[in-house]
This record gives C-alpha cells, sequence and structure tokens, in this order.
C-alpha cells in the first residue's frame, strides 16, 4: 500500500474513535484484502477473466465493452498523472450527465490514486465554488456542454480544467489529449482504508457536508444489497434516473451491475417518458429510480412492453403504498423500497420480493444492523417510535466537520435523522424525517402520514406537508398540493379536501392550512426539499 501524496484526507478525516463501529468485516461474505483498489475489484477483473468482449455500457449515442471502459479508465488515469501535474490524493471534481464517459473518468481517477468528487449535471457555480473550497478539488473533468458554470468557478484551488464530449460525437481536450496515451496502466497501490470518494450531501436541510468513504467502502456495498435484493445476472440490463453523482445512482447504475459483469444503460435525461421507452426498447431488467417516477410511471406503464423487466428499485425518499400499488396493478412487479444514506453510501434496510410487508422498508439487509433508539439512547419498546441508529459495513466519516461527526456518529452508531418504528416481526417502518414531525397541539403528527393520506384524492397529483407556526397550537399541519387540474384550485376545494380528509384518517391530521401550487420544490435526485416549503408557508 502507498500513501497520498497530497494528504487532505489525513488532515481532515474523523480519528478512527470518532468513526461508528463497523461491523460484519470479520464475515467471509465481506473479507477484503488490506491493500485493495477498488477498481480492480469491479472493473479490472473482467478483463483479467476474459470477459472484456461483454457489453459494459451503453447509452443513446454510444455502446462501450468492458474492454472499451478499461482502456479509457487507464487513458485517462495516464493524462491525470503524465500531463496534469496531478498527485495521489488530489481530489478531482466530475461534471456531466450520466454516461460512459463519467463513468471512464470516475475509475480513471481512482485507477491514479485520486479521490472522486462527483456532482450533480444542474448546479451553478456558486455551488460548484462551495465543493471546490471545501474539497480543496485541485483538477475537474466537465462536459463540454456544461463548461458555462465551470468556467465562472474559482480557481482558488482548482487549477485544471479538462473538458469531454458526453456524446462521443466530438472530440475535445480530454479525448485529445488521450488519444496519444497507452492503454495500459498500474492501478495506485491503495489500502482498503484509503478514501476513494468524496460525496456531497444532496442539500435537503443546511450546508451540505463532505461525506467519504473508503476504496473498502465500495466493494463491499456491491456484496451486500445486489445479493440480497437483485441477483443480478451478466445478461441484466441496468437503467434508472437517479444521476451517478448521487450515490444511489452510482451504486445502482454502475457499482452493481459492472461488478457482477452486467451492463448499464445510462440516460442523459431520464423523463418517466424517456425512461418508459428505453426500459420497452432496450429490454431492460433492473431499473432504479425514486418514488416520484414511479408514480409517473405507474399511471403509463400499460402503454408499454415491460414484459423483459424483473427488478423495480426505489429510494430517496418514502414511497407511499398508493404508488406500490398502483405499479403493482398496472405490471404485476413488486417495487423493493430502501433506505440509504449518503453518510453510509447506498441502502441498509430494504425487502426483497420474498419477504415484502406492504408500507414497510423491510429489515437490515446482509452487512448492517439497527434500532430504534428513543431520547434517553436506549431502545424504544417494540412499535414506538425513536430514533433509526444503524451500524455494519460502512459509516459516517464527514471531512473536517467534527461537530456534524459527534452529532451523526454516538455510541459507534449511525443515527440518520429519521424516525421509525420496529414491528414485532422486526420489520422497520419509516415515520418521518427527524425534522419533520409536527408538533400541533400536544399531538405527533408525521407530515408523511398526512402525506400518504392526500395522495389518494382524486383531485391530487403530489403533495408535500409540512409545519407552519402558530401561537395557539404551536404549528399548523400546512399542505402544499400540485393538482391534476390546477385550473380547479379554490378555497371550496380546499375544504373539500379538508372534508374529505377526516373521513379517511383521525381529524386533528387534518391540513389546516391548504396551498395550492404549481410544482413543488425538488433536489436533483428527487427528494421534495421541505425546508423550502417551510419558507413559504411561514
Amino acid at each position: 500500500m502507498k500513501h497520498y501524496q497530497d494528504d487532505f484526507s489525513t488532515r481532515y478525516l474523523p480519528a478512527a474513535e470518532s468513526q461508528p463501529v463497523y461491523s460484519f468485516l470479520d464475515d467471509p461474505a465481506f473479507a477484503c484484502p488490506a491493500d485493495v483498489n477498488c477498481v480492480s475489484e469491479i472493473l479490472d477483473r473482467h478483463i483479467a477473466e476474459g470477459n472484456g468482449h461483454r457489453i459494459a455500457l451503453r447509452s443513446e449515442h454510444q455502446s462501450w465493452t468492458y474492454q472499451d471502459l478499461y482502456h479509457k479508465s487507464n487513458q485517462i488515469a495516464r493524462v491525470l498523472t503524465e500531463d496534469a501535474g496531478f498527485v495521489s490524493g488530489n481530489r478531482v471534481l466530475i461534471r456531466s450527465a450520466n454516461n460512459p464517459m463519467f463513468v471512464a473518468c470516475w475509475f480513471g481517477i481512482l485507477k491514479a490514486g485520486g479521490i472522486v468528487v462527483a456532482t450533480m449535471p444542474l448546479l451553478r457555480y456558486k455551488e460548484l465554488n462551495t465543493i471546490a473550497e471545501c474539497a480543496e478539488i485541485s483538477h475537474a473533468f466537465c462536459d463540454y456542454r456544461l463548461k458555462v458554470e465551470m468556467e465562472c468557478t474559482d480557481d482558488t484551488f482548482l487549477k485544471t480544467v479538462l473538458y469531454f464530449d458526453g456524446t462521443g460525437q466530438t472530440e475535445q481536450d480530454l479525448e485529445d489529449r488521450m488519444a496519444f496515451k497507452p492503454t495500459d496502466f498500474d492501478n495506485f497501490e491503495t489500502g482498503a482504508e484509503s478514501l476513494a470518494l468524496i460525496g456531497f450531501t444532496s442539500g435537503t436541510t443546511g450546508k451540505p457536508k463532505m461525506t467519504s468513504h473508503f476504496h473498502r467502502d465500495v466493494v463491499l456495498i456491491c456484496r451486500s444489497f445486489p445479493p440480497y435484493a437483485l441477483q443480478i445476472r451478466p445478461e441484466d440490463v441496468v437503467t434508472g434516473s437517479p444521476p451517478i453523482g448521487f450515490t444511489f445512482g452510482l451504486g445502482g447504475l454502475v457499482l452493481f451491475p459492472l461488478y457482477y459483469g452486467a451492463s448499464g444503460f445510462l440516460i442523459e435525461k431520464p423523463s418517466p417518458d424517456v425512461l418508459l421507452d428505453v426500459m420497452q426498447n432496450e429490454k431492460i431488467t433492473i431499473c432504479f429510480t425514486a418514488p416520484t417516477a414511479w408514480r409517473i410511471l405507474g399511471s403509463k406503464a400499460r402503454e408499454y412492453n415491460l414484459s423483459s423487466l424483473r427488478k423495480c428499485i426505489s429510494a430517496g425518499e418514502a414511497l407511499p403504498v398508493k404508488v406500490w400499488d398502483d405499479w403493482f396493478q398496472a405490471t404485476g412487479l413488486k417495487i423493493i423500497d430502501g433506505i440509504g444514506a449518503t453518510e453510509m453510501l447506498h441502502i441498509f434496510i430494504s425487502a426483497n420480493e420474498d419477504d415484502q410487508k406492504k408500507g414497510a422498508l423491510g429489515k437490515p439487509i446482509p452487512g448492517y444492523e439497527a434500532m430504534v433508539l428513543g431520547g434517553d439512547g436506549n431502545p424504544v419498546p417494540t412499535g414506538e417510535i425513536g430514533r433509526l441508529a444503524v451500524r455494519g459495513i460502512t459509516g459516517c466519516k464527514y471531512l473536517n466537520r467534527p461537530e456534524k461527526q459527534e452529532e451523526y456518529v454516538q455510541n459507534g452508531w449511525n443515527l440518520t435523522g429519521d424516525l421509525f418504528r420496529k414491528d414485532e416481526d422486526g420489520y422497520f417502518w419509516f415515520v418521518s424525517r427527524g425534522d419533520n414531525m409536527i408538533i400541533s397541539s400536544g399531538y405527533n403528527i408525521a407530515a408523511l402520514e398526512v402525506e400518504s393520506v392526500l395522495i389518494h384524492h382524486p383531485e391530487i397529483a403530489e403533495c408535500a406537508v409540512v409545519g407552519k407556526p402558530d401561537e395557539e397550537r404551536g404549528h399548523l399541519v400546512c399542505a402544499c398540493i400540485v393538482l391534476k387540474h390546477p385550473e380547479k384550485a379554490s378555497k371550496e376545494l380546499a375544504r373539500q379536501i379538508q372534508d374529505w380528509f377526516k373521513q379517511e384518517a383521525a381529524p386533528y391530521k387534518y391540513p389546516r392550512e391548504i396551498q395550492f401550487v404549481d410544482s413543488l420544490p425538488k433536489t436533483e435526485t428527487g427528494k421534495t426539499q421541505h425546508f423550502k416549503l417551510k419558507e413559504l408557508a411561514l
């Protein structure tokens, strides 16, 4: 194992005693050598095993074999180490939509001994400035179609930006440099606990934090959720909507299919109609997307031939039971719901198709354990609501934020900020984000509970619920509603919805205030930004 020349990660990684307990690492299923570069396990292994001819990645314009991806990743590593003034341990930013070149850059950075900082394509220069400053970014790979915001980014740390064409139809500076490079490269000899990537929190609340993950973490998540819920085969074709810059998308669309020798179909602008077209025309077998998309897909599924599809995975926010039901009625397929966190890298509680209880998230997947804690830090009785605590093969490692590390990791457990209850059969039920529980007139009202009722109203397309400060009740339940027919918005319809709600659920939970909105603010990963709606409700 070699140490990084740039000691950023050493300076800012939490001390061992501040990190969570890593459990299950002695399980043979999660055995990992002390010296490992995750690219060797995920990509290079297939070349050594003689499977380089198999298709690894496809998109609208391109089709790459494992050999293609391997060669391009090696060339990118050479461009970094030979042309760009790069030293091991440097952080390298990637700015691109989902396409094969994004993946080649991701692997190339790790091969060279760099630390990947993958970002969402819709970020603006101010957000990129924050990322560049926090992670002290020295190099960047950027799709030339996104160069405007990139060129506005502060260059205090950022010294080198190389542009590429994610469609593969032109040659930009990076491709020009790659053309003169040999296609072989000796991977930097990282250790299992060498930093591989930095993921910025998706920004539903507060200033983004730098989560970090080891090379070991990247390998081990491929041995956890996929065997439990997906059973990926080499003939599988995987697609979905989450950006690769989001760890849900990175795992689902890149790491998982490639680890098992399958292929991924990457979509740059995955609207529901585009996603359905791809599922039908490319014979997709596994699809990852968020609840918001599954709702729309379910309403249109009967118009398409989705007979090839066998696994459907949802994460990012709570999956309403109605969305699950509508999809199942349309396709006969059960959506596999899961909860993960950028801090944990990927999903840690889920249920496979054979072990589902409708409405429940499921149980800790192999490699993880979880419990529900009360305010005193002790487990609560079965059925009671408390804070979710989880630990396992991955865990939170905030860089340069010791106060946030102390909040998230307590007594060796990761406290995700979610409120859960656990039933008598060991299933975990999501109740609310910890910051989205509404206390009104002494009642604890989970925003999700109210949303899950409202979404069944025939006039409602989407909704989100927040608490609005109120002198008399503490908070009012405020519902922000997107109508299927916006022209119907009126005080009378609001009253009708309120009266209807009281017949469908406990009256004390009904939304005392309703605001009709054109759309709900969302992160690029599809999460509803409740904090923005709280500002609207004030």
